[in-house]
């Protein structure tokens, strides 16, 4: 088991590819905190592990990453309940800001960055303290996405979010690299999570098979595996990484608006925010 006697928190746990993530970590021999918004399927996640044979090796918090306070008693728990932390996974996410730059609110901006950019800079914050003062180094995951990495690939503002993620890894990496932390992002293609695929996930499964080179669509699991990759001591010479891991989209160019059209900010008749599978609606004005 890779993963044995390390103990993990995994923000936005609760679903999607932090679910898969903490269920590939278990089944590694982690000890894992789920982090989520969404108390509900955190409550079932635990139990769903409990029942698989876990009990004891995991836990749920309900977090938000937006609030320091929220973030220190997510990794106090961790320290309290298992007795350290090694790998901490900034997951948590949310679409955010959707629709033309021109109709977009500042306070949709605020809560997109508040979730997307400084949840991550908090649990780096404060990862990073508690395994400082360990002494036996660490591994920070962060899950940007390909959208960071170029234009067309996302909605702008979450797309402005990623790359702050992406650059806020590399920073990390250089200076907690004397102290054997090692950071690293995540950049995900198309995945069919329950945050995608907007409650249609056969369409959503069909159209994200057709957007990339590889002719199948992304799954969680697919970023459990880097997950684990750079968790584990298989990475201790990786660090300062974006990771992309999307089937070949990227190299052959997102042009979202061109295979999703419908979804084009320029021709967007909607603006508003989005709350992923946080449990709260979304807020949506036509213009």
């Amino acid at each position: 088991m890779r993963l044995k006697n390390k103990i993990a928190v995994i923000t936005g746990g609760a679903s999607g590819m932090g679910l898969a993530t903490v269920n590939r970590f278990l089944k590694e021999g982690a000890c894992v905190v789920i982090a989520d918004f969404n108390v509900t399927t955190g409550t079932a996640a635990v139990e769903a592990a409990n029942a698989a044979g876990y009990a004891g090796k995991v836990s749920f918090v309900r977090t938000d990453v937006a609030r320091e306070e929220a973030i220190e008693a997510m990794l106090q728990h961790a320290v309290d309940q298992y007795g350290g932390l090694d790998i901490l996974f900034n997951n948590a996410g949310v679409g955010g800001a959707i629709g033309p730059l021109t109709e977009t609110s500042v306070s949709d901006w605020d809560y997109t960055f508040d979730v997307l950019a400084k949840g991550v800079f908090l649990g780096m914050k404060h990862g990073a303290r508690i395994m400082k003062a360990q002494g036996r180094g660490g591994s920070i995951i962060n899950t940007a996405s390909i959208a960071g990495l170029s234009g067309d690939a996302g909605p702008l503002v979450y797309s402005a979010a990623k790359a702050a993620v992406i650059s806020l890894s590399k920073s990390g990496a250089v200076e907690l690299g004397a102290d054997k932390i090692r950071v690293n992002a995540i950049c995900p293609g198309f995945i069919v999570t329950p945050l995608a695929d907007g409650g249609n996930e056969a369409a959503t499964k069909s159209a994200f098979s057709r957007a990339q080179p590889w002719p199948d669509y992304g799954r969680g699991d697919h970023i459990a595996g880097a997950a684990l990759f750079l968790a584990s001591d298989d990475s201790e010479f990786v660090s300062g990484e974006a990771i992309v891991v999307d089937g070949g989209l990227t190299a052959a160019g997102p042009e979202l608006s061109r295979k999703f059209p419908k979804s084009s900010a320029r021709d967007s008749k909607v603006s508003g925010i989005t709350k992923g599978s946080t449990g709260e609606s979304a807020e949506i004005r036509r213009l």
